[in-house]
């Protein structure tokens, strides 16, 4: 039998190992919320709720488990490694905000690095004659700054996809990248690639002509080699305008609708691809004027450099700024006067692009103009609703002519007066019939027009609350019913009890019946 000394010492010992088990808890459970707090740090800010409740989550499994932290997993993990836990979706989703980050960085980097290259080929191509050579070093450095434009351009091509493909593996969970380069990525990227990749350099193969040449007289090409050269070096300088692509890509990563969570929530409810297309309607809904106006004008001034670099060495008249201005704003609005006309198959097809564009635009001007002068639901009511009022006053006198004309006629009868006074009357009494009747079908077709405009929502509502009225009485109509049958099932048993109880009675006061 143990003796109490023993129990106490053993008691003690007890409460001194839960004290360092509970400090052993309190350690443990400290560590997992601090490594807890720092996954909190690593994530995005947008998902803070989601770690949060995955360490409230965390810290009640612990206390579950009695702090043993060997049977419990921590979601924490490197931003660069990826584990099959429960956090592993936190990081992706922080890794796709990232990368749609990116490429809304690269994409805007790659659009101002077109235009910059663009606007070096303008510059180039405008001042050439007039400050210097085209065989002159300055010449060949703005050749040279072009052409570096040009690779950094493909190097942020490059880099825009290759994140587009890794956001790719990580929307569908995917481990090997080569499953996102289908056919049509590949193609897509090999002419985005060969579209950035146009540039002027002929005057690289003038200059280096020139330097390289030993003998004492210097190496010329022939004239006919020169226009050869004159017309692709033109040539590829109008394609650089392909460039220009890149403008919706830019318009399509930093819009809005894009940005917004509710749009793409409910565009995903509905089943709507967030394409370049429905971000176009979408602006042009909401800015059809302004929208229009900017392309109308950056098309005119592009289309019309690109003539007057077309039309330029043939010294025509469509050479100059001002000519070629008017010639495509013509071209453009399709009166086409036929004053001026291009010379060069660069030239009429530049025209014949902006006739082209010209004939979209005036249909989508049309139609913006024509949704700003309709009226709207309000409008519609309130402009039929006075018409209606002003034929409805205009019939009730039409109808007084008709009763004074008659009044008339009749007086002339019995008064048998002059026949010309009588022929008049007729003749007015007519009149005010025929008035009479146009307005009436004035009226049955204005209020025919009137029922048509009946909105289908309005009258669906409509419909919505007559059926719940019918179903209101409907059950208000069974309840009473049900209500009846209690009360005659009740009225039943009374007369139950009230018989038996009749029975009973004259039993007790005679025996005898039975």
């Amino acid at each position: 039998m143990p003796s109490p000394v023993w129990e106490e010492s053993k008691g003690e010992t007890g409460q001194r190992e839960d004290g360092a088990a509970e400090r052993h808890d309190r350690k443990s459970g400290t560590g997992e919320r601090l490594m807890c707090a720092l996954e909190m740090e690593v994530t995005n800010r947008s998902l803070h709720g989601d770690s949060t409740v995955d360490c409230l989550h965390y810290d009640g499994v612990n206390n579950r488990n009695g702090g043993d932290s060997a049977e419990v997993s921590v979601p924490f993990s490197l931003p660069g490694k990826r584990t099959p836990m429960e956090g592993d979706n936190l990081h992706r989703l922080r890794d796709r905000k990232f990368l749609l980050e990116d490429k809304k960085r690269l994409c805007a980097l790659a659009l101002g690095t077109a235009l910059l290259g663009i606007l070096l080929m303008i510059i180039h191509v405008e001042i050439c004659p007039i400050v210097y050579n085209p065989d002159s070093n300055i010449a060949l450095i703005i050749s040279c700054s072009i052409s570096l434009s040009t690779g950094c351009l493909l190097i942020l091509i490059i880099a825009y996809h290759y994140k587009d493909i890794r956001l790719f593996v990580i929307d569908h969970n995917q481990v090997d990248w080569r499953i996102a380069m289908t056919s049509h990525r590949v193609c897509v990227i090999s002419l985005e690639l060969l579209v950035c990749s146009i540039h002027p350099v002929g005057t690289y193969w003038k200059v280096g002509l020139h330097v390289n040449s030993s003998s004492p007289a210097p190496l010329r090409v022939s004239n006919y080699q020169s226009d050869i050269l004159l017309d692709m070096e033109l040539l590829l300088s109008v394609l650089m305008f392909l460039r220009l692509y890149l403008v919706h890509r830019a318009i399509l990563l930093h819009s809005k609708v894009l940005l917004s969570a509710s749009y793409r929530s409910i565009g995903s409810l509905n089943n709507i691809n967030f394409t370049f297309r429905f971000v176009l309607k979408v602006l042009m809904n909401k800015h059809p004027a302004r929208t229009l106006l900017v392309f109308i004008l950056f098309f005119w001034l592009t289309a019309s450099w690109m003539l007057t670099l077309c039309e330029r060495q043939t010294e025509a008249l469509t050479g100059n700024m001002n000519t070629a201005l008017w010639l495509i704003a013509i071209t453009f609005l399709t009166v086409g006067y036929g004053d001026v006309a291009p010379t060069t198959s660069c030239g009429k097809a530049v025209c014949l692009f902006a006739g082209v564009m010209g004939v979209a635009c005036t249909a989508l001007l049309v139609a913006v103009v024509t949704e700003k002068l309709a009226l709207n639901k309000g409008e519609k009511h309130v402009h039929f609703f006075m018409l209606d009022t002003q034929i409805s006053k205009r019939i009730r006198h039409a109808a007084a002519n008709v009763l004074r004309e008659c009044w008339l006629l009749h007086r002339t009868n019995t008064t048998k007066g002059n026949r010309g006074e009588h022929r008049r009357h007729q003749r007015c009494l007519l009149e005010a019939i025929r008035v009479f009747r146009h307005l009436r079908l004035k009226q049955r077709k204005l209020r025919d027009y009137v029922s048509e405009m009946v909105d289908l929502p309005k009258m669906q509502m409509i419909m919505c609350d007559l059926s719940a009225n019918w179903n209101n009485s409907y059950r208000e109509l069974e309840q009473r019913i049900l209500s009846m049958e209690q009360k005659l099932d009740e009225l039943s048993r009374c007369f139950q009890q009230t018989s038996e109880l009749l029975s009973q009675a004259l039993r007790h006061r005679n025996p005898e019946i039975r």
